[in-house]
């Protein structure tokens, strides 16, 4: 009886130090340390020699991208959160210098839908943090380039005009590009860019998001008639499957969607798709690439999605309609950056990444089991997020 009590006893506390560690990330010291870092990187790295993307195995350092490549924005939006985080003007200084090759993308033809992840995440965290007029005016032509491609036939965004697999084809990602447009709108932009974002959040909740409330990688229509003729997947495991990415994209798209509208209908996708990415989380708590891959548990996990589920997650927190679903999501995305902020996930002197084990395309057997651009970008956000949340918390208790 002596030792089933002890061995009682042993398993409780055990219990309550997992609790106490999913519920506690000392977000200051992890984003001094991420800034240090940064700044150690940056030692090393020039605009003219191109921009983080990500880190082969068996490398330390970034292999390095063109102004073209989507991931362009990201580590000038690095920058830019590591100078938010430690007000060190030396690092406003890199984030302009990173940031300025990239005007580029605002006034050249639409190549694809990623003008909001490779301008918003720089020219839009500088703006944010700066004021910068100039900075503005390129948003607001960056949102009028991205609008040409919207088909009105259709109600959405054409994402890759290069693309000849599919139709007219509208991929979960593009939510993530709509904030540009809603930015836009309210700062100086034209009126109907706000239209264009609505309907393309509408066509894609309408067609993407399947009734197991997992999404649709890529959507396509008919340009003409703009009927919906096949969910398919791009880069996930299968048409049918629930990739992870996708699906991180959709929590954070439509959170970000009913917050610019207030269109109830986006705030319920938005808790439906979160709900169903919880429920399947494996038991560590960091998705694998596809939740489907029949592969798993040897499948490759992917801290991307992690990291973008976890942002998502603190944004959708602000809108729900009770205090206990707005717990559950924060405390959700607490548990997610904790396990991020330590091994096997975070890089710490392993490389110049932040965070170790994302998959960027496994079908193409491309940028698999690696540290990648968007998941520190990602990651950095989630951070000061959540320092942000508690910082207003504590002041709230103190008031």
């Amino acid at each position: 009886m002596n030792r089933l009590f002890l061995l009682l006893f042993v398993l409780t506390l055990t219990n309550c130090s997992n609790q106490e560690k999913n519920s506690v990330v000392d977000t200051k010291k992890i984003l001094s340390q991420n800034v240090e870092k940064t700044k150690e990187t940056l030692k090393v790295l020039t605009p003219d020699q191109g921009f983080a993307r990500n880190i082969p195995k068996e490398q330390t350092n970034w292999e390095l991208v063109g102004v073209k490549d989507w991931c362009s924005g990201f580590w000038p939006g690095v920058i830019w959160y590591a100078y938010e985080a430690s007000g060190d003007e030396e690092l406003r200084e890199q984030a302009e210098k990173f940031t300025a090759p990239l005007k580029s993308i605002a006034y050249s033809p639409a190549e694809n839908h990623d003008i909001g992840f490779m301008l918003y995440t720089s020219y839009g965290n500088g703006y944010r943090l700066t004021n910068n007029e100039e900075y503005k005016n390129v948003l607001l032509a960056a949102a009028d380039t991205l609008a040409t491609l919207y088909n009105p036939n259709v109600g959405s965004i054409l994402s890759w005009p290069s693309q000849t697999q599919f139709r007219h084809n509208t991929i979960i990602d593009n939510m993530m590009n709509l904030e540009l447009l809603f930015w836009a709108a309210k700062n100086g932009g034209k009126q109907d860019l706000y239209n264009v974002a609505e309907s393309h959040a509408l066509v894609t909740m309408k067609n993407l998001v399947r009734k197991d409330s997992a999404i649709y990688h890529v959507g396509s229509f008919d340009e003409t008639t703009g009927d919906f003729l096949k969910g398919q997947t791009h880069q996930g495991y299968a048409d049918e499957s629930m990739w992870a990415r996708g699906q991180a994209w959709g929590i954070y798209g439509f959170s970000v969607a009913y917050r610019e509208t207030h269109r109830k209908e986006f705030l319920d996708t938005a808790i439906k798709v979160s709900e169903h990415y919880l429920n399947r989380l494996p038991q560590d708590g960091i998705p694998y690439w596809d939740f489907d891959d029949v592969n798993i548990p040897d499948a490759p996990k992917d801290a991307s999605a992690a990291a973008i589920a976890a942002c998502g997650l603190l944004e959708l927190s602000k809108y729900v309609p009770s205090e206990e679903l707005s717990k559950k999501y924060i405390t959700a995305a607490r548990k997610t950056i904790n396990l991020l902020s330590e091994a096997p996930y975070y890089s710490g002197e392993t490389n110049q990444a932040l965070l170790l084990h994302s998959t960027g395309h496994l079908p193409h057997d491309s940028e698999i089991d690696i540290p990648i651009i968007y998941a520190d970008y990602y990651f950095m956000e989630a951070l000061l997020r959540l320092q942000k949340m508690d910082e207003n918390s504590s002041q709230l208790a103190k008031s």
